[in-house]
């Protein structure tokens, strides 16, 4: 399904629905098909919002986790979204933690999938190889438990990113800033109610690191999905979103009275 790309100011986003506000960050290779799912989904139940995260648009000085949290809060501001539901993808993950923690006012509750923030195996140090299509389409497939998921048109855009200089040099930034910003002294402080959805097969950021979120984040689930890679809501989209509704509901029940 095709959605409205809105405009405001410098922000482009996806709205859809009504409700709670659930705010989706994507990735470092992240696009809107990440997300068709989860957004047809949830539509019927709350405000779904998309903003396009300018990952290859902001200058080298802040082509940082850092520089994308900013953004994300400005934009939370200019759309005057608060008690969001903020769920963050690989690298969008990260940013949604980040966010988290500067500005908690805002977020009702968090949901981290394949989240960086603690550890990840990047692409490698030869990465990206600008040219060499077979290369990039064997490291999107490593995103996936099942390789298929990485179509010609995501290996496609993969490719058409990698293959510019300067963008392969923000994709760089930005993965050098994901690795150097550990938040492992700072995610006690996280209070809000977290949902951690993670792929048995993840090969990007692997199981360990979401047991050690789980142990870091106080008020954190786990819940682990079998035959599936790094991005749960693309792979195992159903039992993702039965997942993903079942924690906001909960969040949404009155308090049983003892």
């Amino acid at each position: 399904m095709e959605y409205e790309i809105r405009q405001q100011d410098k922000f482009r986003f996806i709205e859809e629905g009504n409700g709670e506000p659930l705010v989706l960050l994507h990735g470092l290779f992240g696009a809107l098909s990440n997300f068709q799912s989860l957004i047809e989904y949830f539509r019927h139940h709350n405000k779904v919002v998309v903003p396009m995260l300018p990952l290859l648009e902001m200058d080298i000085l802040h082509t940082s986790v850092g520089g994308l949290a900013k953004f994300v809060h400005k934009f939370l501001e200019a759309r005057d979204l608060e008690k969001v539901h903020l769920l963050g993808n690989s690298l969008g993950g990260h940013v949604a933690l980040v966010h988290t923690l500067k500005h908690p006012e805002r977020v009702k509750s968090l949901i981290l999938t394949g989240s960086s923030g603690l550890f990840e195996n990047g692409m490698g140090d030869s990465y990206p190889k600008r040219g060499d299509y077979e290369y990039i389409k064997k490291k999107t497939e490593l995103t996936f438990y099942d390789p298929n998921t990485a179509t010609k048109e995501l290996v496609d855009e993969v490719y058409s990113i990698t293959n510019n200089r300067l963008k392969a040099i923000k994709i760089i930034a930005l993965a050098k800033s994901a690795i150097r910003n550990n938040l492992g002294e700072e995610l006690n402080q996280i209070k809000q109610p977290t949902l951690l959805v993670w792929g048995n097969n993840d090969t990007i950021t692997p199981p360990f690191v979401a047991r050690e979120f789980n142990k870091l984040i106080p008020n954190s689930e786990l819940y682990f999905v079998d035959k599936c890679g790094h991005a749960p809501m693309m792979e195992v989209p159903d039992e993702f979103n039965a997942i993903l509704h079942k924690f906001l509901k909960k969040l949404n029940e009155p308090a049983t009275v003892i």
